[in-house]
């Protein structure tokens, strides 16, 4: 049949998926002369009808998912997979770019999830003439655009104008029950979709659900602020269509079960449900205002209370922890402990100034964390505290926030011993190592009332639980730092590196000495004076050389006793390892405040005090111009022979038989030196100064018999 138009005719041909457009997302739209194509690519190709050509091809970022055409704004809206939404103006189409995707995209939004539904309706009402002058069959013009997420997220944007007469669009987004399996568009700005376990309805043109007639607030530009989705007690629906032919006044919904079963659904939105009164209405949605307040309330008080609990459950923990450390801590009698601080000392320069410093090492060798709460506190206690427990001494304290010390980690605290404010080093110094667990930072808090917001559910005020000193006290170490420590022997170093000469502050004694010395005279200065008429302090120790053998075994590794001696004695200065590499038994270093200080060490034999024989024992000698030193010395050395003689006498050493008749008059003349010494001081406070003169010398030769001893230490 030559004569006979053909039914079908093929305009042009597209790119398509493999496998065909019934695996992708195929969209045909119309618009006047033009009609838009996607074949579910990135691409959305623009065909004149008229002229049969191909006038442009658009790229977008994503696959187009579905088209939208709104005909009265001349817009086309676009859905990028996994991009958003876009307008495309076609007032702005180029009819010069085929191949050529040149278009003014603009995003409008990220649903941040999958979109499973786009569609337009129509939210504002219609006049009466607009209705009466429609055409049967003729679509009703849609002003708003609604785009669903696969999660519930829904997003609509709704076309207005502003102020200028310009097109402004509107986004509002909503959230509704998920997973969305399918949506529709239907009349009255009411948008239908299924979830796997429910149908429901939401009208965007009244903002609530259809059953309730009373309209909400609206957003500014007529949109709902919020949307309240309706049941409409089905489920299981997979594909939904709203269907023409529904009778006047209702809707009808198409639909396709999971089960494969096709379905209508009528409904009857417009008519109010029966016994539902005016009064009834205001009351149920004053019921409803008051739930959600009410709903607020509980959520803040939940918020306060999960606070509150995190906090204390903060605090239980860092409680429990500082039980651990502190069992281990308290445990550990023998050994090594866990958690130990040790303090060494050396010189710095500080601001042109040769300072003492300490160094306390924190190390944590435990299983457990130090962490919020924990302080390590250092005390510093001058000489006179540490000598005399009776005495008022000053004390300096440091407080150091550990910080979450973890097993393995350790912590290296500096600290200033010396010179004071007058210039002087008050020695021997002891530094005390403490830790110390704050109950009232860490418990404290957690029970403590918050100011924001009452408890009313709790009747009584928390327990006050806290001790009166606040928090746990766990001694680590205690050091003192003495004259033979803070030591210096610039003679010692090697040339390369050999220290200046230390410049001591000016001693009135040597500015005296110099003052006086006449011009010519023999003398080579202060010093030879000093030497002349001013002799050095001397103290001198005696020790039993088979103790010192027993206590220095297996330190010695074939020392000589005195060098092995000597290198005990200065085991914790820095110098140490010059002495024991040079093998000394004597050696000359520089007190803190400046004055040289002499050890010696030597072997000599007693023979009056044991009926056996004579007795070897090891004189360790200290010397210097300056008292004050030789008396610090004096005490550093003794300090280290207590601790000697206790830690034989716990292993059952016995001393050798000895003269008690020769003790006793040792004794004896001690008594008698003491009872002189308080003779001559009283006899100072009451003289004048030519007699005092004489009573000061005999006083200090006195000391001097003091502190060279007869007595040997078994």
């Amino acid at each position: 049949m030559a004569g006979v138009a053909p039914r079908v005719r093929y305009l042009a041909g597209f790119c398509c998926p493999l496998g065909g457009l019934a695996s992708g997302k195929p969209r045909v739209l119309c618009h006047e002369a033009e009609a838009f194509v996607s074949t579910g690519s990135e691409l959305v190709y623009v065909y004149d009808l008229e002229g049969g050509l191909l006038t442009a091809a658009y790229r977008f970022p994503g696959q187009v998912w579905h088209l939208e055409l709104l005909a009265p704004r001349r817009a086309l809206y676009v859905l990028c997979a996994q991009k958003g939404i876009y307008c495309l103006s076609l007032d702005h189409l180029s009819r010069s770019a085929p191949g050529d995707p040149k278009a003014l995209v603009k995003i409008l939004h990220h649903l941040e999830e999958p979109v499973v539904f786009i569609g337009a309706l129509r939210t504002e009402p219609q006049t009466e003439q607009a209705a009466e002058e429609m055409l049967p069959g003729e679509d009703v013009h849609s002003d708003c655009l609604v785009a669903l997420g696969h999660y519930g997220r829904t997003l609509a944007i709704k076309a207005s104008w502003d102020e200028a007469g310009s097109l402004v669009p509107e986004l509002r987004e909503y959230c509704l029950p998920g997973p969305v399996l399918c949506a529709a568009c239907g009349g009255g700005g009411r948008v239908y979709h299924g979830t796997p376990s429910d149908l429901c309805v939401v009208d965007l043109a009244r903002g609530s659900t259809p059953l309730d007639p009373m309209p909400p607030d609206e957003g500014p530009g007529g949109l709902p602020a919020l949307l309240s989705p309706a049941s409409l007690s089905t489920c299981s629906v997979v594909t939904l269509a709203v269907s023409s032919r529904a009778p006047e006044g209702g809707t009808e919904l198409l639909a396709l079960s999971a089960k494969g079963r096709l379905m209508t659904c009528s409904l009857d939105l417009d008519s109010e449900a029966p016994g539902l009164s005016r009064a009834s209405r205001a009351n149920t949605g004053q019921k409803i205002k008051e739930l959600l307040s009410g709903i607020g309330n509980v959520s803040e008080r939940v918020s306060f209370l999960k606070k509150a609990v995190d906090q204390r459950n903060k605090a239980l923990t860092s409680l429990n922890e500082a039980m651990n450390v502190s069992c281990a801590l308290l445990s550990s009698r023998e050994g090594p402990k866990p958690i130990s601080c040790t303090t060494t000392v050396g010189w710095s320069r500080l601001q042109l100034q040769d300072v003492l410093m300490a160094t306390c090492l924190l190390e944590n060798r435990s299983a457990f964390c130090l962490g919020q709460g924990w302080t390590l506190c250092v005390q510093v206690l001058t000489s006179s505290s540490a000598l005399d427990l009776d005495s008022a001494g000053s004390a300096t304290t440091y407080t150091i926030p550990v910080d979450q010390l973890s097993p393995g980690s350790q912590r290296e605290v500096t600290l200033p011993l010396g010179p004071g404010e007058n210039g002087m080093f008050d020695l021997p110094v002891t530094v005390s190592c403490t830790l110390f667990y704050s109950l009232r930072e860490v418990v404290g808090r957690a029970l403590a009332p918050s100011d924001s917001f009452e408890d009313p559910f709790l009747d009584e005020d928390p327990p006050d639980v806290l001790p009166e000193q606040e928090g746990i006290c766990l001694p680590l170490s205690r050091h003192t730092v003495d004259l033979l420590q803070s030591l210096r022997f610039p003679g010692l170093a090697p040339p390369c590196t050999q220290a200046p000469p230390l410049r001591s502050p000016a001693d009135p004694v040597d500015a005296f000495l110099e003052a006086c010395q006449e011009p010519g005279s023999q003398l080579a200065g202060p010093a030879s004076l000093r030497a002349a008429y001013l002799p050095p302090s001397v103290a001198c120790i005696k020790v039993s050389a088979e103790l010192l053998r027993a206590a220095l075994d297996d330190s010695r590794s074939g020392v000589p006793l005195c060098c092995a001696t000597l290198q005990w004695l200065l085991a914790e200065n820095a110098a140490v390892d010059i002495v024991r590499a040079r093998a000394l038994s004597s050696v000359q270093g520089v007190a803190p405040g400046g004055a040289d200080v002499q050890l010696i060490v030597r072997e000599v034999a007693v023979t009056d005090l044991c009926p056996a024989g004579a007795i070897q024992v090891v004189e360790i000698q200290v010397e210097s111009s300056s008292l004050a030193d030789v008396c610090r010395a004096h005490h550093a050395v003794i300090g280290r022979m207590q601790t000697m003689v206790t830690q034989q006498a716990a292993q059952g050493s016995s001393p050798p038989d000895l003269r008690v008749q020769y003790l006793r008059q040792i004794h004896a003349n001690h008594e008698t030196l003491l009872r002189e010494v308080q003779t001559l001081r009283d006899r100072l406070c009451v003289e004048d100064e030519a007699s005092s003169c004489a009573t000061a010398q005999r006083l200090l030769q006195v000391y001097k018999q003091l502190r060279s001893p007869s007595l040997v230490l078994l």
